[in-house]
């Protein structure tokens, strides 16, 4: 598969001016950076220490504020889409809206977010949208780490780390807001605000809103979503094509941000992103409804708290607290052919998660550093099947009565109370002014999974002027989430067997007994720049993941349901193994074009080609959703007089 990508040109007018030195400074933030700025603007996700791009042991893509203003990225989909190595599959299934490959990782859930460095995904692992409802209209740069990371950052850093980077609270010093429209009753607004309450108490609080009706795409694409019956799986009518409603394919999506700096010591945040979409988004019209109040609703709210001390001039500490919620809104539901297209298919899912952190960064000398700490999280997570009416909240799941539609059954959720404990040590030495080494390891220990180690080595060598080698490898392991432990679903007609049992089919049986993924990956980064406007970073991998979670037929029908006989059922297991192997091209660019006129000209070229084997039957295929070859070229325009 070959995917080709231009993407827009952008003209930037940049105009400023004066009135006060706030204004006056504001201004300034705005103005390019020039190519050797970018390069040398400081990192800090790679070894969580600042440290340059160039010089850091890891494949490292920086998008400054600047950049996000010129390249006119509003959401992290935007930023991501852009970037080498990723490919976006926009409008799949709900609950993982616009899910995306990551160098051949297929999954949202492979590749950690981070906001200020800490966690502002799904709480357990799950699956999560990714869209507008991560906006940028607060981030001062984001650091997008390849590779695996979890000798830092622990379970889902498997693919990759992306890390939201703010600046201190009150930097705004007073506010900024905008707004849009457009097509297809497409609306958005963001403000933020931010400013000093006394000598040593700073404030910035924001917030985002967007929605969008989207095309209707039976209209525009009638091939590819025509009217058709809809058919139960005993092959009856429900609804003739005639009475089907067209597509419907609106999103919405809101986040909040607040900070408060007290000092240069602590720091408190909250972050709030919200999603709503179509819940038959990436069906085919022969098995789901698309109706506009058929939708999928999610909320993630994270809360942190951190605290850095100097215990010495070569030794500083920090603490970090963290809670974080996710729940799905008991009114989502599907209208599917697994509902038999009636209005019974309720969906509630709720995690939470707490945690603490305790880190040391030592200066040992000038060639030497070291970062050492320790972790404790708790979680909890609940998974409902198929709900007749809607979760109420407020009783817990053996109080509402709720039967399995179609029956006189007891209806049965799952939850799960967990805990883990984490360590970690790394090393950083600067050997001569052109070698340098990391190693790292990380040791995680989970109530449910048990212990799991993860090495992190890489050096860096500078052979000429302008020229980095990076040899890096890694481990990383992806916990199961509640979604594939917990999740249990299928279909009751009402019809009974011989013994008076109800047949189910088509169910997923849940499964507490999933080990964890695990990774390896290997990779070589040449960044070499030949001059101060011209940069061109080479990187080359290969990966590893035994244990991969897939579905599976189960050989004997679990037979979990009192008063019911379940036929063709499934459930996730531990069964796959996956390899990639790939190559991706980075140049960059600037240069004068004619007289006020600059130009910035970015791009890519990816290849990756995945391999997939299911170890059981000895079945292997290539890896699909991916595309081989990816080319993708931008270009900004300024006039600056």
């Amino acid at each position: 598969m070959k995917n080709y990508r231009l993407k827009q040109v952008v003209l930037s007018l940049v105009i400023t001016g004066a009135c006060g030195a706030n204004a006056a400074d504001s201004a300034l933030t705005l103005l390019p950076l020039s190519l050797e700025e970018l390069i040398a603007t400081p990192v800090v996700t790679a070894s969580r220490r600042q440290e340059g791009r160039e010089q850091t042991p890891a494949h490292i893509m920086v998008i400054t504020r600047e950049q996000m203003r010129d390249r006119r990225y509003n959401s992290l989909a935007d930023l991501l889409e852009d970037l080498p190595g990723v490919d976006f599959q926009r409008g799949t299934r709900s609950s993982s809206y616009n899910n995306f490959v990551f160098q051949g990782h297929v999954s949202n859930n492979k590749l950690l977010i981070l906001l200020d460095g800490v966690r502002i995904d799904h709480p357990a692992g799950g699956k999560i949208p990714i869209a507008e409802n991560f906006s940028l209209y607060f981030a001062k740069q984001v650091e997008v780490l390849y590779g695996p990371a979890a000798a830092l950052y622990g379970a889902d850093a498997f693919a990759g780390v992306t890390n939201i980077i703010t600046d201190k609270a009150g930097a705004p010093h007073g506010g900024k807001i905008s707004a849009g429209v457009g097509s297809f009753g497409s609306l958005e607004g963001n403000f933020l605000v931010g400013g000093d309450l006394g000598n040593h108490i700073s404030i910035t609080a924001g917030a985002h809103y967007q929605k969008s009706d989207r095309a209707q795409l039976d209209k525009y694409y009638p091939n590819d979503y025509p009217k058709v019956d809809a058919k139960t799986f005993a092959g009856n009518t429900v609804i003739p094509a005639s009475q089907r409603e067209g597509y419907v394919g609106g999103i919405s999506s809101e986040s909040q941000y607040f900070r408060v700096d007290a000092g240069e010591r602590l720091t408190i945040g909250f972050y709030r992103n919200r999603f709503k979409s179509l819940t038959s988004t990436g069906d085919t019209t022969g098995s789901a409804l698309f109706l506009a109040d058929a939708r999928w609703d999610t909320t993630i709210d994270t809360w942190y708290g951190k605290y850095r001390f100097d215990l010495s001039p070569t030794l500083s500490s920090e603490t970090v607290v963290d809670y974080s919620n996710y729940e799905v809104d008991p009114a989502s539901r599907y209208v599917n052919i697994f509902t038999d297209f009636q209005d019974h298919g309720y969906d509630y899912s709720k995690a939470r998660r707490r945690g603490v952190e305790q880190n040391f960064n030592w200066r040992a000398s000038d060639q030497h550093a070291v970062l050492a700490g320790i972790s404790y999280r708790d979680y909890y997570a609940l998974e409902t099947p198929d709900l007749p009416k809607p979760y109420d909240t407020g009783k817990g799941p053996q109080e509402q009565g709720l039967l399995y539609p179609n029956t006189t059954l007891p209806l049965k959720t799952f939850d799960t109370n967990y805990y883990s404990w984490s360590s970690y040590l790394q090393w950083q030495a600067q050997w001569t002014p052109s070698f340098s080494s990391m190693v790292g390891v990380r040791q995680d220990w989970y109530s449910t999974y048990g212990n799991s180690t993860n090495p992190r080595l890489g050096v860096v060598w500078q052979p000429a002027a302008g020229n980095y080698l990076k040899l890096l490898y890694g481990e990383a392991f992806r916990a199961p989430s509640p979604e594939e432990t917990l999740s249990a679903f299928g279909t009751f007609t009402g019809a009974k067997d011989a013994s008076g049992l109800y047949i189910g089919r088509n169910f997923r049986t849940p499964n507490m007994d999933l080990n964890p993924e695990k990774s390896r990956n290997l990779s070589l980064t040449w960044d070499w720049r030949p001059r101060k406007d011209f940069n061109l970073v080479t990187n080359i991998y290969q990966a590893r993941v035994t244990e991969v979670i897939i579905t599976r037929d189960e050989a004997v029908s679990t037979q979990y349901i009192s008063g019911a006989v379940l036929s063709r059922t499934t459930s996730k297991q531990n069964g796959g193994k996956d390899e990639y192997h790939g190559i991706d091209i980075i140049p960059q660019w600037q240069t004068h074009v004619y007289g006020a006129w600059t130009a910035d000209l970015w791009g890519s070229y990816s290849y990756v080609k995945g391999r997939v084997q299911e170890a059981a039957n000895e079945i292997e295929w290539d890896q699909t959703n991916i595309a081989t070859n990816k080319v993708k070229l931008g270009t900004t325009f300024r006039y600056k007089d």
